[in-house]
């Protein structure tokens, strides 16, 4: 069986390491430099659209296709609904869960960026911004005092916010640190889920510091989706 692997993810990479019975292609991105890379075959950037991802399943003839890309990735799903619908492969998308509000969480929830920037000079006035390097121009008019990580700088880089640059996993006690360093009153994620990056959520609770939370995009009608990377593996082996 061959299989196409969008990824990029952590859970992505797992999956390359254990569906050692499949042949697998793990496809990324390209957005991020020095990204890990998972084991086995790997092919970097994009397909050019709907019609290029279908040239490439046509010709590496692929059995099937899962998508373990980030849950904000919306671009990328749509496009592979599409192509395996008209190619009649089977698609599975991975979607890890998202974050859930705990005791001592103040949390505002936010469809897009913009309604996130639009809701921070109600919440704070000193912003941590850690939704990636997506959506940073949507912040851009706040006025508000503004740093952003990221792990790659944006094309264009910001004269408007502080930029750190730095990969995950983070701890709490670093997180509870830039909080504080920077007296952040604020802070901006997207609901990513997983543990990797929710150190910053426990940091503010610790500093009763407000989190305004951006939605995810909701799926496509009619795609299957699983939530984790035991299941993905059980539909993959019972495809073979």
């Amino acid at each position: 069986m061959k299989l196409l692997l969008l990824g990029g993810t952590g859970e992505a990479r797992e999956l390359a390491d254990v569906l050692t019975d499949a042949e697998v292609v793990s496809s990324l991105a390209g957005r991020i430099s020095d990204a890990r890379l998972p084991a086995g075959q790997v092919r970097q950037g994009g397909f050019g659209g709907v019609e290029g991802l279908i040239d490439w399943l046509r010709t590496n003839d692929v059995d099937a296709v899962v998508d373990a890309t980030h849950p904000f990735a919306a671009t990328m799903t749509e496009h592979a609904l599409t192509a395996t619908g008209r190619l009649g492969l089977p698609l599975l998308v991975l979607r890890r869960p998202g974050w859930t509000e705990q005791p001592g969480d103040v949390w505002h929830w936010a469809d897009t960026a913009a309604a996130a920037a639009g809701m921070l000079p109600t919440i704070g006035s000193r912003v941590f911004l850690t939704i990636g390097r997506q959506g940073l121009d949507a912040f851009s008019t706040t006025g508000l005092w503004t740093i952003a990580r990221c792990v790659d700088p944006p094309e264009l880089v910001p004269t408007w916010c502080e930029l750190i640059l730095d990969r995950g996993p983070y701890d709490v006690a670093g997180e509870v640190g830039v909080l504080r360093r920077h007296r952040i009153d604020v802070l901006v994620t997207k609901d990513s889920g997983g543990p990797r990056t929710s150190a910053k959520l426990v940091a503010a609770r610790e500093l009763g510091v407000p989190v305004v939370v951006i939605r995810r995009p909701p799926l496509p009608a009619g795609v299957d989706v699983v939530d984790s990377v035991d299941r993905v593996v059980e539909w993959v082996r019972a495809r073979r």
